[in-house]
């Protein structure tokens, strides 16, 4: 048989099972501390003013080495100095063209071609300070070492 009801009154539902994960639980998961990814081969650690960044380094076993830019050539080549002493002509790859502005005497990644021995990709540029920092830790071939591992003092400013 039907219980009746007032005419106003509407069927109220079952109430609801309590959720499986409250609130705090959710809260506790999200506490616990972060895992840091091992460090990959290649890659030193840098100590900068916001935190700990990463510097790639030349993987040889890729055939890459170091360079500096000598001179800008236009249309994303640049003629730079390599470790082996060999001048190659670096071309910025397709991807890194307008993110990658390199100045003469920027240290460089580069990977030689191997089927034309005057030419390089152009992997990655190292800031001046990052490049200082490479040769403070003495990372830096001799024939590249060119930074001296110090910031180079600024000039003395005129009064008027």
């Amino acid at each position: 048989m039907m219980e009746e009801r007032p005419a106003g009154e509407a069927e109220t539902p079952a109430p609801l099972a309590a959720p499986e994960n409250p609130p705090e639980a959710a809260a506790e998961k999200t506490e616990t501390p972060l895992e840091v990814p091992p460090v990959q081969e290649g890659a030193a650690s840098i100590e900068g003013g916001e935190g700990v960044g990463r510097l790639p380094l030349p993987r040889k076993d890729r055939g890459e080495i170091y360079g500096i830019a000598n001179q800008l050539l236009g249309a994303a080549r640049i003629r730079v100095m390599c470790e082996d002493n060999v001048s190659r002509m670096g071309r910025i790859t397709g991807k890194l063209k307008k993110k990658m502005w390199i100045r003469e005497g920027d240290l460089l990644i580069l990977r030689p071609w191997g089927f034309q021995e005057g030419k390089a990709d152009i992997l990655f540029r190292y800031s001046r300070t990052q490049a200082n920092y490479l040769s403070r830790r003495h990372l830096l071939p001799a024939s590249l070492d060119l930074f001296g591992g110090e910031v180079p003092p600024e000039p003395p400013r005129r009064r008027h």
